[in-house]
């Protein structure tokens, strides 16, 4: 087998971060453990440590208290190294960030492929926010750093529909994020606890995950179902959080609560007490919440803003559309169910999880997309080329 030199790119895998903060990591890992040397580049404290098999290196943020200018993640240091790396293939994460703008720079002066996995940022949704200033970086740097890309990542098909969507055509390898099933010593969902049921949404508390509409509709279920709570955790972006508060006061919401970030345990556990899980996302390129409610064994609702269909060919939830009365119809019949029937439904869940995404297989097709990008291997299946 022919070693690779890998050199993943994210801005951040802090715990606050958004999903790819869990989903790179394991990717490169992934990779790792099928016998490649991977690097790992993050802005953060500097330093550098060994990370299952992964070389992780944080690099100093330049310009961090420098207002507007602060959100571009500036690192001369990232810059220099990437300058200097010997890698066969460079592969970023992320859109709007100048480490998702160096290894295009990089890989063009040492002629490598380049790989960039959007991670949900080319979303109709995603581009509406801070439009001007998206359009503004893309004409600056982004959009000629997207036309140098060898081969997209997506992790869906309606995230290969975006990336075609801004008109780029290079090919794109379909390939969703994996999830590691929680184990015999972590909380699944037999491990229920207290007499109240839970319905739970968790993930960051922003405009896109449709959370208004939640709260709306919890104002038309909550005296219906008075055994049901509904639970909203996450990281509030945009001051969110205090205007769906502000909401749930307006219509007298007794049984809502708020909550910060969870991690570790206690998300999983979270995830386990939960009777239900809700997803009411305007837009999503993958969903990782899904995959990790289903793998902890407990039944999801998700509107079609992310791309779980399977939820119903695999019986473990339901697929809706928009709005508040779709929430409303689906979970009043959910929330009638009984706990076995829900549980039923997990189960089912959690085998989908362990069949179709385990990160060993993930890490093989990514794999032959490199393999494929460097010109020692065919096309994979499940590369699309137009």
């Amino acid at each position: 087998m022919n070693i690779m030199r890998i050199f993943e790119i994210v801005a951040s895998v802090d715990e606050e971060a958004a999903g790819p903060s869990y989903s790179v990591p394991r990717l490169s890992q992934s990779v790792a453990a099928l016998g490649h040397e991977v690097d790992l580049a993050s802005l953060g404290l500097p330093g550098t440590r060994n990370w299952a098999g992964v070389r992780h290196t944080r690099y100093a943020w330049d310009l961090k208290r420098a207002g507007p200018l602060s959100r571009l993640g500036v690192s001369q240091t990232m810059r220099r190294a990437l300058r200097q790396a010997s890698a066969d293939i460079f592969h970023t994460h992320g859109l709007w960030m100048m480490p998702n703008i160096y290894p295009a720079e990089v890989a063009s002066r040492h002629g490598r492929p380049f790989i960039l996995s959007p991670r949900g940022m080319l979303g109709a949704e995603s581009l509406r926010f801070s439009a001007l200033l998206k359009r503004g970086f893309w004409a600056m740097a982004q959009g000629r750093a997207a036309r140098q890309v060898t081969c997209f990542h997506a992790t869906s098909e309606q995230e290969l529909e975006d990336i075609r969507a801004v008109g780029l055509r290079q090919p794109v390898a379909v390939i969703p994020n994996g999830i590691d099933l929680p184990t015999a010593n972590e909380p699944t969902s037999i491990s229920r606890l207290g007499q109240r049921r839970t319905l739970l949404y968790l993930g960051r508390v922003h405009p896109k995950k449709g959370l208004e509409r939640l709260v709306d509709a919890w104002g038309q279920l909550e005296a219906q179902h008075p055994d049901w709570q509904l639970r909203i955790v996450g990281p509030s972006e945009l001051d969110h959080a205090s205007q769906l508060k502000a909401r749930a006061s307006s219509l007298g919401l007794a049984r809502i609560s708020f909550e910060d970030s969870l991690f570790g345990k206690a998300k999983l556990a979270a995830y386990a007490e939960a009777d239900l899980f809700v997803l009411p996302t305007l837009n999503e390129n993958f969903g990782m919440v899904v995959a990790e409610a289903l793998a902890s064994g407990t039944p999801v609702v998700s509107t079609r803003g992310a791309p779980w269909d399977g939820l119903v060919k695999h019986g473990c939830g339901w697929w809706i559309d928009h709005g508040v009365e779709p929430l409303v119809a689906t979970l009043t019949l959910a929330m009638k169910m009984d706990s076995a029937v829900l549980d039923a439904m997990g189960a089912r869940g959690r085998a989908w999880m362990k069949s179709d995404f385990t990160w060993d297989a993930i890490a093989t097709n990514m794999e032959q997309v490199y393999l494929w990008c460097l010109n020692q291997a065919d096309q994979p299946h499940f590369v699309i080329s137009e």
